[in-house]
């Protein structure tokens, strides 16, 4: 796990507090510098990202899309959400199940409480506290060369990040090994990758079997908006566990009961 930047904690709501209009939406404001100092109305300030007011069912908007992102993880089983910064009845369900595993009132509505625990699980460059975009990104340093820009790339394997997240709390908080994510289509093809591996699109990566196992992993996986889950029995994939996210469902690792 990685030690927050005193950053993270001393940075503030950049400029004043937006107002709002009755309790059905939220939006946010930039960060100041870190180790910068402003006022805003939540209690805890963050140098990736911060809320104002409430979010919940009927909300729209980038603060919306934001916390979708930091509870993709969330879906239920099969599922996954959209990450459309509408707030409708999935990103509810999302909202109350991140709110359970927490310990928080999981009443699907995101106020103070839900983003202070999200601030406290998101580093500075707002990837989650256990994972970084050098783990989901070994061909190179900038992201091009896939089938998506390079921003698309990377905003892509931040959902990814935010989903192993999830699944991470969900096995007891054990570090889970990451050996790959993104691929440009050169490196994809170098490693023998499929010609539409979701490699190649920022949404996949290839796990190590670390203290929980291949079958454990993707077992896992199965609830934390993964559509994609190749492991043991899938050919070619006896050394690791596949994760990636896809508009169809795909799961076989026979192995594994799956």
């Amino acid at each position: 796990m990685r030690s927050r930047p005193v950053g993270f904690l001393l940075s503030a709501l950049a400029g004043a507090a937006l107002a709002f209009g009755g309790t059905s939406a939220a939006s946010a404001t930039p960060p100041s510098a870190p180790g910068s100092a402003s006022t805003g109305n939540v209690g805890t300030a963050d140098a990736c990202y911060n809320w104002s007011g409430t979010l919940r069912e009927g909300s729209s908007g980038e603060a919306v899309r934001q916390l979708q992102i930091r509870v993709a993880g969330y879906p239920g089983y099969g599922n996954q959400i959209a990450i459309d910064g509408q707030f409708g009845p999935a990103t509810k369900a999302a909202v109350a199940r991140f709110q359970s595993a927490y310990g928080l009132a999981s009443d699907g509505i995101a106020g103070s409480q839900t983003f202070n625990k999200i601030y406290a699980l998101q580093d500075d460059d707002c990837t989650p506290v256990n994972f970084t975009y050098a783990e989901l990104n070994r061909c190179n340093s900038d992201w091009s060369g896939g089938k998506v820009s390079a921003a698309t790339a990377r905003a892509n394997a931040l959902v990814t990040m935010w989903k192993l997240q999830a699944m991470r709390h969900a096995m007891g908080d054990r570090p889970i090994t990451v050996n790959g994510g993104f691929r440009s289509v050169s490196c994809n093809s170098a490693v023998g990758g499929a010609a539409n591996s979701r490699h190649m699109y920022g949404h996949a990566a290839d796990l190590g079997a670390g203290s929980q196992g291949f079958c454990g992993l993707a077992q896992a996986a199965r609830n934390h908006g993964f559509t994609e889950i190749l492991g043991p029995g899938y050919t070619g994939h006896n050394d690791h566990t596949h994760l990636a996210g896809s508009s169809g469902r795909f799961w076989s690792a026979p192995s594994c009961g799956i």
